[in-house]
């Protein structure tokens, strides 16, 4: 297992994801078909259209891995496919120059590309938050669920979560359309993150200034909003000594958020800042995998 996560790892980071023909975007394709032809504004409809997404491709994905040459090799190129460790970087880092740069235009539309918030009035503070806790959130999104649910599952388990998330993503809205018929892709999206934000929370405390963080996960997770983002977010920025949270805007209109973490106001600097949590989170999860697998050989 160790090894193929090392080695999914390195793909990612010599490669970062697929330009053309990334499978997930095959997928998403495929989801809105499924969408056109069983949409219903139905509670029950939800998990039918969840299954008809996600089964067929986790069921090729689990006969091929039984086929004992290709097993190693399904599981490198799922968690490969599905980590996306090198992107985030790729997106939050020209946050940081723009904003080093003081090109506050650059920076809003850079930042535009990581958030679903709106951008255009943001501030420099603002936009430097709103990297910020991209990077922080889909840390957890993007590479520690996907390793939590290889180590668990191998190459059937990593890309069932990275289907549903995709789900979720696409169909987990509170608006007219999607209250009812996006409802079970959003609750089990949550359940599926539930453990993995946990630990990612944990991990982002361990990587950075762990009794801070500790506290602000604390303190201040349960206002937010989301049961798993809440963790994250809030261990993230105390780790780093930052403040997060506060208003955003979202369809012309600004909301009122819980405040996050403790410290200064977000710069240039946060970003990379967590950024270097993630990394650092990845070698703790690298060693930790690394010592279980020791255990189970001994």
């Amino acid at each position: 297992m160790w090894s193929s996560i090392a080695c999914a790892l390195l793909l990612d980071h010599m490669f970062g994801e697929p330009r053309r023909a990334h499978p997930l975007v095959a997928f998403g394709r495929y989801a809105r078909q499924i969408e056109e032809r069983g949409y219903a504004d139905r509670f029950d409809r939800s998990p039918l259209v969840v299954a008809a997404a996600v089964l067929p491709p986790a069921i090729v994905v689990f006969l091929l891995g039984r086929i004992d040459l290709l097993n190693e090799l399904v599981g490198v190129i799922a968690l490969y496919l599905a980590v996306g460790l090198r992107s985030l970087r790729e997106h939050a880092e020209p946050v940081a120059q723009r904003l080093d740069e003081q090109d506050i235009d650059a920076a809003r539309s850079a930042v535009s590309r990581m958030v679903s918030r709106d951008t255009a009035e943001l501030d420099p503070n603002q936009v430097a938050a709103a990297a910020t806790e991209s990077v922080l959130e889909n840390g957890n999104d993007a590479v520690f669920s996907a390793l939590f649910w290889f180590a668990v599952g191998g190459a059937t388990g990593v890309v069932v979560y990275r289907l549903v998330n995709t789900l979720d993503a696409m169909w987990g809205y509170r608006t007219p359309r999607y209250r009812r018929f996006g409802w079970f892709a959003a609750r089990l999206d949550d359940a599926m993150n539930l453990v993995p934000a946990r630990l990612t929370a944990l991990s982002y405390a361990l990587a950075g200034h762990c009794l801070r963080a500790i506290a602000c996960w604390r303190a201040q997770a349960p206002a937010w909003d989301s049961p798993n983002a809440g963790p994250v977010m809030a261990a993230g920025a105390g780790a780093l000594g930052v403040k997060l949270g506060g208003a955003a805007p979202y369809d012309g209109q600004w909301h009122e958020r819980p405040a996050l973490g403790w410290g200064d106001a977000p710069d240039a600097e946060s970003i990379r800042g967590a950024l270097r949590l993630v990394y650092r989170a990845v070698v703790i999860w690298l060693v930790a995998l690394w010592f279980i697998e020791l255990i189970e050989v001994i």
